[in-house]
């Protein structure tokens, strides 16, 4: 498995979760979204799921260690 791919399986839980809670958030506290909740919230899951894998295939290649280093990004 390539690095790239091995960060985004790491990051796919925690990056899911932000995104299920910023909709679920939503939904649920604005009014008129929360009387339509038991539609919207399965919605919520299936594109937060859906959403997972992109976002943290974008960002994976952030978090690698050589970004972290001044000097490894004057090298490369």
């Amino acid at each position: 498995m390539r690095n790239r791919t091995m960060i985004a399986a790491l990051i796919s839980l925690p990056v899911n979760a932000v995104i299920f809670g910023a909709g679920a958030i939503t939904v649920l506290s604005i009014p008129a979204l929360a009387e339509q909740a038991k539609y919207l919230l399965p919605a919520v899951i299936v594109g937060g799921f859906l959403a997972t894998f992109p976002v943290a295939w974008i960002l994976a290649p952030r978090l690698r260690a050589r970004f972290n280093y001044p000097e490894a990004r004057r090298n490369a």
